[in-house]
């Protein structure tokens, strides 16, 4: 999973907790019914998927999205702090009916808990300015090109591999980052280009997301393996929210700017 986060490690596959038997303990969807709640697992560290407030709750995209899920379904939410390495063992052991928090997709991870069709992309792409003629993240391999990254964030190793012909100006957050590239200080910025919206909204610059992305990481609810019908329920519920344009206002919302590359609404699951 990457992410605006990927110098904090959200890059990783986490494999934690992969291993782990599934569990009898998951809740089916009747059982959720009969309760009046279901338990989403959030991660607070992943901004603005998570965060805590000034009140000290949990709030943004993934709260608002699991708000919504709650509604359809006619029960209360109970959000449960949810760190990365423990997303999977929450979910087989049942401590929380699904996990949001960034979930992509994977093989290892799906031999473990169930995923549903995606709520949300992200899209590792190239950052830059409408000034610049650049329309493929490969004619970024030129000596006049300086990215400007952050330093210890997984794309640096990813232009030292992929780009090895450019440059590389390192700081140390992304608002410095961000503003770099805003005052001519840089050519471009690599990342997952979804995270950047709250930064590109400070400065008055034309930006530009250079149109072919360097990757696209699908996201949806992961669920465990005995949680009889609750994954066929969240994909008619996340099917609904699409098709009403429910996700892309909460996108916006809490993004700044529209999804990137948008799911779309697919009656195909």
């Amino acid at each position: 999973m990457l992410k605006k986060l990927l110098a904090a490690g959200a890059v990783a596959i986490g494999l934690t907790g992969l291993a782990a038997p599934a569990s009898v303990a998951a809740r089916t969807l009747d059982e959720i019914i009969k309760s009046g709640t279901i338990r989403v697992g959030v991660n607070p560290t992943l901004p603005p998927l998570g965060k805590f407030d000034d009140k000290n709750e949990i709030v943004g995209f993934d709260v608002d999205f699991a708000t919504e899920i709650a509604k359809t379904l006619g029960v209360k939410l109970e959000v449960v702090q949810t760190g990365s390495p423990d997303r999977i063992p929450f979910v087989v052991s049942g401590k929380i009916d699904f996990v949001m928090g960034a979930m992509t997709r994977n093989p290892e991870r799906a031999k473990v808990i169930d995923f549903t069709v995606p709520v949300h992309t992200e899209v590792l792409g190239v950052l830059t300015t409408k000034d610049k003629p650049f329309t493929d993240w490969k004619q970024f391999n030129e000596p006049s090109v300086t990215f400007v990254q952050v330093r210890g964030s997984t794309p640096v190793k990813f232009i030292e591999d992929n780009l090895k012909n450019a440059k590389v100006t390192l700081l140390d957050n992304y608002p410095d980052a961000v503003r770099a590239l805003a005052q001519g200080r840089g050519t471009a910025m690599i990342d997952v280009i979804d995270f950047m919206g709250e930064h590109m909204a400070k400065h008055k610059v034309e930006w530009k997301v250079v149109e072919t992305p360097i990757d696209i990481y699908y996201c949806g609810l992961g669920v465990s393996k005995a949680s009889t019908g609750l994954k066929d329920w969240l994909n008619v519920a996340i099917f609904e929210l699409h098709r009403r344009g429910k996700t892309d206002e909460i996108w916006k919302k809490w993004f700044g700017m529209d999804m990137i590359k948008p799911v779309g609404a697919t009656p195909y699951f």
